[in-house]
């Protein structure tokens, strides 16, 4: 069975970066190694390895790395410490339009 991993490394300067690959050792050894010159970690080695979530399902991986590669560095840095209650306190939507919100905000005007 072909497994897809997704990855954060974080990099010599503390920022972080999330990739996917199918062989997560040789792609660590690649980014440390400098293979690509114009990736964004060949200017931040060495790299470290702090998290990586093992997939069988390609799309399944792809879509996690797209969704991570979105989230602000303190959500993927709770994610990185296994701290899920504040993952769930950081995914919680805050738009004053929001259901959650919205009610508050009604009775605040009155």
């Amino acid at each position: 069975m072909k497994f897809y991993y997704v990855y954060i490394l974080k990099c010599s300067d503390n920022s972080l970066y999330v990739g996917i690959t199918s062989n997560i050792e040789r792609r660590v050894l690649e980014h440390n190694g400098g293979k690509y010159p114009d990736a964004y970690t060949h200017k931040r080695r060495p790299v470290e390895l702090v998290f990586c979530q093992e997939f069988t399902e390609p799309n399944q991986a792809i879509d996690f790395e797209k969704k991570i590669k979105k989230w602000s560095r303190l959500k993927k840095q709770a994610l990185i410490d296994e701290n899920y209650d504040e993952l769930q306190r950081l995914s919680e939507c805050r738009n004053e339009t929001h259901s959650k919100y919205k009610d508050k905000m009604r009775e605040e005007d009155l």
